[in-house]
């Protein structure tokens, strides 16, 4: 009922629909890109969201160059997902700015897309998450290993650096960092011990999980 009437979708999608989900969410997220909603409107469906008391992130830029990284820098997002078109604008707004660059290469993969310039990104002194964007549309991956492992490849990220986005960065990401995300005292001992001599091993090889043991709040 809505084919026709955009301005009335954007208002339903920013009234009942988030009144409806928000005291069972945190998160307000917003697909910001070509054929979803454009700049002004996901300003607006994310100051509805901060004003309901959820916190706003941005799937922002895959399909082409758009104001997502902007915005998301606007209203303070957690995270702009994807970051695959950008200019240097968006670079040096990132680099400002709190808002972690979620990257995701299983859907640049699994779409035959272009690849986000991560070197770019990180460069210039963005921080990068990685994360599997698990969805049976554009990203079927399950295994954050493969994902550090096309980060590498595909994005020409460092062996630490794909560490660091997949633990600590994607931490930030969540707003989880105080508790989680590093291995430190007073947080939470959430540990994989993986039966590999060195970090890289987890990067460079192919379809293993070589997990040892799991520890979840220090149980496991």
């Amino acid at each position: 009922e809505y084919a026709d009437d955009r301005a009335g979708y954007v208002e339903l999608v920013a009234g009942q629909m988030l009144q409806e989900c928000a005291p069972n969410a945190r998160w307000i997220d917003v697909f910001c890109d070509a054929g979803a909603f454009d700049g002004d409107e996901t300003r607006g469906i994310l100051q509805a969201g901060l004003d309901a008391g959820l916190t706003p992130r941005v799937h922002a830029n895959q399909l082409q160059h758009g104001p997502g990284v902007q915005v998301a820098v606007e209203v303070g997002a957690a995270s702009a997902d994807h970051c695959t078109h950008l200019n240097a604008a968006d670079v040096d707004a990132l680099a400002g700015s709190s808002t972690v660059a979620t990257l995701l290469p299983g859907a640049e993969f699994s779409t035959r897309s272009p690849y986000p310039d991560a070197r770019r990104l990180l460069d210039a002194g963005v921080t990068v998450a990685l994360a599997t964007d698990c969805n049976p549309g554009t990203s079927p991956l399950t295994s954050m290993l493969l994902a550090m492992n096309m980060a590498a490849t595909l994005f020409r990220m460092t062996v630490e650096e794909c560490v660091a986005g997949t633990t600590r960065e994607a931490a930030r990401a969540l707003g989880i960092l105080a508790e989680t995300g590093t291995l430190e005292t007073g947080k939470w001992a959430d540990i994989a011990i993986w039966n590999a001599e060195q970090p890289a091993e987890l990067v460079y090889r192919i379809g293993f999980n070589p997990l040892h043991r799991r520890l979840w709040r220090g149980n496991g």
